[in-house]
């Protein structure tokens, strides 16, 4: 089984730019979010009552791509990630209004059970960048959102309370406040960190 690396964070901190610059000078294996593709991310944009259809469209396709990562000899990479939309996204849908309870719970249900036919991912690569650099580039993005930058602390606060429910080694912060939007400076790096947990990549 292959081994499997997430990128996490809110909207906007550049999970997808760093899998793909990470992917571009090492031989890994990637799955994005392909948000554009989703076939009801712009429905539940413009209504509440597809948000669950887009949840569950979200887990499926993250464990259908964590699937297919792990059945490759390369080093997996993933953008944001089947517990980023459940510990993130479903959770912050919820506190907005966007899912019910009984939603959210099947939600919960649905993860679980997804989560117990596949392992965590071995290494959780976390951005942090201040809410200034965030909303400049949530702005600046011409693709569909649910999220704003008002979602931004109470997203990181999710986010946290399910971190700290993990073991410290699986965790890498990575601090991307000032970084060009190709990393060029910290791909390097975060290479060099993830070399150390996997060998030669």
């Amino acid at each position: 089984m292959g081994k499997l690396i997430t990128v996490i964070g809110p909207s906007g901190v550049g999970k997808t730019a760093l899998v793909r610059a990470l992917a571009k000078d090492r031989n890994f294996v990637t799955a994005l979010e392909d948000h554009d593709e989703r076939p009801f991310q712009e429905l539940f944009k413009q209504d509440a009552r597809w948000g669950l259809a887009n949840q569950i469209d979200y887990f499926l396709l993250r464990a259908e791509q964590e699937r297919i990562l792990r059945a490759s000899s390369q080093v997996g990479l993933i953008d944001g990630g089947l517990d980023l939309d459940y510990h993130g996204f479903a959770r912050l849908f919820h506190e907005r209004g966007l899912l019910t309870v009984p939603e959210f719970d099947l939600c919960g249900r649905l993860y679980e059970t997804l989560r117990s036919l596949m392992p965590l991912p071995e290494l959780i690569v976390r951005l942090r960048a201040d809410d200034e650099t965030v909303t400049g580039r949530l702005s600046a993005r011409e693709r569909i959102n649910i999220t704003s930058a008002e979602d931004f602390a109470l997203f990181e606060s999710f986010i946290d309370d399910w971190l700290v429910t993990l073991d410290p080694i699986r965790i890498l912060e990575v601090d991307v406040t000032e970084n060009d939007p190709g990393y060029a400076q910290i791909v390097p790096l975060l290479l060099a960190r993830i070399m150390d947990r996997f060998g030669t990549i």
